[in-house]
């Protein structure tokens, strides 16, 4: 039996087993999907030996970009973004991927509106890379906000009422709000957010964060990762079968 998995740490939030044990059993696919929760990068060599069944990984937190250390190959789009979410595995060798951007741009692509120019991207961690490459290839200029921003970044301090006029989309890559900590929220001036503004959040449970809840008082539009994460799950199974 073929199996495919997941490497992280921690798995309790992962989406992708029920998502691909229910897709085997309603398809008829003789596979398994597993979790393998490692508590380092290291640890992946002896997945690998331990699962010589294994066709396809999905990675995600803290391991997108340390996993590259350890495959044979890339697709240009992982090249570009430098970080890996998909693992094909083909005879001993490894191939990485990233869904993760066909995931965001399809799922965001209908919300956008033509003053829709400028990004702002919340936190600057693996998935927030695919995000950056994303917002290009739609057509959007963007800037990172980080609690300890480098030079070319904004600091959360600076975000004003007039940068949010300026930069209408907002996309929160960190995992601020995520269950259990639902009562959390990317540090905003929630207040001066408009109808003009889109609000995109990279966590889907719980369904409507604080930061969605928040900015769709104001009047924003917002939409959660879901929809995201079953495109970029798609995708998954396309490059493990290409």
């Amino acid at each position: 039996m073929d199996k495919y998995g997941i490497i992280g740490n921690p798995l309790g939030h992962s989406f992708s087993k029920g998502f691909f044990t229910e897709k085997f059993a309603r398809e008829g696919i003789d596979a398994q999907y597993l979790n393998f929760q490692i508590p380092e990068i290291s640890k992946f060599p002896e997945v690998l030996k331990e699962n010589p069944e294994l066709r396809g990984l999905n990675v995600t937190l803290p391991y997108k970009t340390e996993v590259i250390q350890y495959l044979d190959e890339l697709s240009p789009e992982a090249r570009e973004i430098g970080a890996v979410n998909v693992v094909q595995v083909r005879n001993g060798h490894l191939k990485g991927f990233n869904s993760d951007i066909i995931g965001f741009t399809q799922s965001i692509r209908p919300l956008l509106k033509p003053h829709h120019r400028k990004a702002l991207i919340l936190g600057t961690g693996g998935a927030s890379r695919a995000i950056r490459v994303g917002l290009t290839r739609l057509g959007l200029e963007w800037k990172y906000v980080s609690r300890t921003p480098q030079e070319g970044m904004f600091s959360y301090d600076d975000i004003t009422a007039e940068l949010l006029r300026e930069y209408e989309v907002i996309v929160n890559c960190s995992p601020v709000g995520m269950f259990p900590k639902t009562d959390k929220c990317p540090a905003l001036p929630y207040e001066h957010l408009t109808q003009d503004n889109l609000l995109y959040d990279l966590v889907y449970n719980p369904e409507t964060t604080l930061f969605l809840k928040r900015g769709m008082e104001q009047g924003a539009r917002g939409k959660n990762g879901l929809e995201m994460l079953h495109l970029q799950a798609i995708a998954s199974w396309n490059f493990w079968n290409e």
